[in-house]
Parts: C-alpha cells; sequence; structure tokens
C-alpha cells in the first residue's frame, strides 16, 4: 500500500513550467513571423472565405413555399 512521494512544490513548479513553455510556443508562432509571411497567409485567408462565399447555394425563392396547414 506504499506510493510513490510527490513534492507538491516541484509538481507545481513543472507544471507551470511546461505552461509557460507552451505560451512561449504559441506567441514565438504569431509574432515571430515577417511581413511577408503574415501578408501571405492573410491573402490566403480571404482568398479561401471569398471562395467559399462564391459557392454558397442561396435558397430558392422562386418556388412557392409549402402550406404548413392550421393545427
Amino acid at each position: 500500500m506504499s506510493g510513490d512521494v510527490v513534492n507538491l512544490r516541484m509538481a507545481r513548479k513543472r507544471r507551470d513550467r511546461t505552461a509557460r513553455e507552451a505560451e512561449a510556443e504559441r506567441n514565438r508562432f504569431e509574432h515571430g513571423r515577417s511581413k511577408a509571411e503574415r501578408t501571405l497567409a492573410r491573402a490566403r485567408n480571404e482568398k479561401a472565405a471569398r471562395e467559399l462565399d462564391a459557392s454558397r447555394r442561396e435558397p430558392d425563392t422562386s418556388a412557392p413555399e409549402p402550406d404548413k396547414g392550421t393545427s
């Protein structure tokens, strides 16, 4: 019935360190790009949004709506 002894202070420090490292990685990715890379990514995202909107199907408004009844 004996278990491993865990030093809570060390465990908290380890947890906080990994959280800070993950945040630093996200920041490096977000802020570590050149202006050309950011511009290219923005242009690609806008083009994808335009293509998605262009292929969107509009509902057919010329057909009459089916009668829903008066229940």
